[in-house]
């Protein structure tokens, strides 16, 4: 059979979209790492599957696969090129809708201006996703291939280590990136994002993503990067950040409050794969 499927992108945050409700197909880990071999696959940082609700209160199940066949919990640029796609194919027609994720659930509205906006619920500290933020974040370190590296941890359903540098793009992300990320201190790896505070309305990031590596975007890594910036009082409450493949705006009013993710999300190509 034939497969249909769709490629998108948030900020260059590429993704594949395949519909599991009007079509059926059993997924498995080595399958995923074929489609997502950018040399003899589709090539993609994420697979995003839809597929039917299991709960009435929601409209679809959100499931996120990274290119090596691994699940996640949690992606932020995916949630608005997920949106946009369900509404493409006329699976839904709703402009605001509640997705299910294995982390819990997510919001989209979809702006008349084409503007996806994700509520990407409260953060918290730490590995706990239930855990809140309401106290001061705490600065950690760990050797790093012999250097002291200082982050703080973040979760956006997610797990995120934020690394603060001077200058993002002398960061030294491809020793520092996966080394951090499969470290045991991180038992279930984490995301690690390296943030430039230029004002306190505007960040530079770069962000290696477990299961990934670096990604031209990552949008639960902007909003936990704006998180800890905030926290640290280095940022104000609204913020546009600046990643290699584009602009997101983050926002998070206050500690009792969701952190809200807007951008575009954009449709690359529509094809089908033989299975």
């Amino acid at each position: 059979m034939r497969l249909k499927f769709s490629k998108m992108h948030g900020a260059g945050n590429d993704f594949m979209m395949l519909d599991l409700i009007s079509q059926d197909y059993e997924l498995d880990s080595n399958i995923i790492r074929h489609w997502g071999n950018r040399n003899t696959g589709i090539g993609f940082d994420q697979l995003l599957v839809v597929e039917p609700p299991g709960n009435p209160e929601v409209d679809f199940n959100y499931r996120i696969f990274n290119s090596d066949g691994s699940e996640a919990e949690q992606c932020g640029n995916g949630a608005r090129c997920f949106a946009r796609f369900v509404h493409d194919q006329q699976l839904c027609h709703k402009q605001s809708l509640v997705l299910e994720t294995i982390s819990g659930r997510m919001r989209t509205l979809r702006r008349p201006d084409g503007v996806i906006e994700v509520d990407m619920g409260a953060p918290g500290l730490h590995d706990a996703y239930s855990d809140k933020v309401s106290c001061n974040p705490v600065s950690e370190t760990l050797s790093i291939n012999s250097l002291d590296v200082t982050f703080t941890r973040i979760s956006m359903g997610n797990p995120h280590a934020i690394i603060f540098v001077d200058d993002v793009v002398q960061a030294n992300l491809e020793s520092i990136g996966p080394a951090l990320s499969t470290h045991p201190f991180f038992p279930d790896g984490v995301n690690v994002g390296f943030a430039e505070i230029v004002d306190p309305g505007f960040m530079r990031l770069r962000v290696f993503e477990r299961g990934a590596g670096e990604t031209l975007a990552c949008g639960s890594g902007a909003c936990a990067a704006v998180v800890a910036g905030i926290l640290h009082k280095k940022l104000n409450n609204k913020v546009k950040v600046s990643l290699p493949g584009g602009k997101l705006r983050v926002s998070w009013p206050d500690k009792e409050a969701s952190v809200v993710l807007a951008g575009q999300a954009r449709k690359v190509f529509e094809a089908s794969v033989q299975v």
